[in-house]
């Protein structure tokens, strides 16, 4: 089988394939692959060293030469718009993946989520659109939080305050196994 082991980041075109996948499943690391029918190329292995996080226009280069690009796939996703600076603090307070443009806020449908921004004064639909969060914080790949590998105990106390808003603050405690703790707040 034709396999796939390296990434092209934001690939120049022409390519010689399409595959559409969501936002779960642009994070992966070996899966069985098949090209949009459009395309008519053959199925293949993506056999990355490890887990990887695909964007819209990354590209695999196969074993024999050729290059498939990564499209997002339409999901469902809320458009919010409102007060964004504000709404935008709340979303990333809660380690949600957000697509922030000049206008409105993207995020995956969640109905806890909708039900604390429409309290903030969110507008919100319902769209289907390929969902393209921002990426970490050297501009690419996803936020995973705070999440410090295998080796650290990860304590995570929520105070959500009031009904009406109020502070998500977090309590975080590492014990790393040479002795050090981090306290973050």
């Amino acid at each position: 089988m034709i396999t796939a082991t390296r990434i092209i980041r934001n690939a120049p075109t022409p390519f010689d394939g399409e595959v559409s996948l969501d936002y779960e499943e642009r994070l992966l690391r070996r899966k069985k692959m098949s090209c949009q029918a459009a395309f008519g190329c053959d199925d293949f292995l993506v056999d990355l060293p490890e887990v990887t996080s695909l964007e819209d226009g990354d590209a695999f280069e196969l074993s024999d030469g050729r290059r498939i690009v990564v499209r997002a796939k339409a999901e469902p996703v809320m458009v919010v718009r409102g007060h964004l600076a504000r709404l935008a603090w709340h979303i990333g307070n809660r380690h949600t993946p957000c697509r922030i443009e000049a206008d409105r806020l993207v995020i995956r449908q969640d109905h806890v989520l909708e039900a604390m921004l429409r309290k903030l004064g969110a507008d919100i639909c319902h769209k289907d659109l390929p969902f393209r969060p921002e990426g970490g914080a050297y501009g690419h790949g996803r936020t995973f939080g705070h999440d410090h590998g295998p080796d650290h105990e990860h304590d995570h106390d929520h105070d959500h305050g009031d009904d009406h808003g109020g502070a998500h603050d977090h309590d975080h405690t590492h014990d790393h196994s040479h002795g050090n703790e981090h306290h973050h707040a």
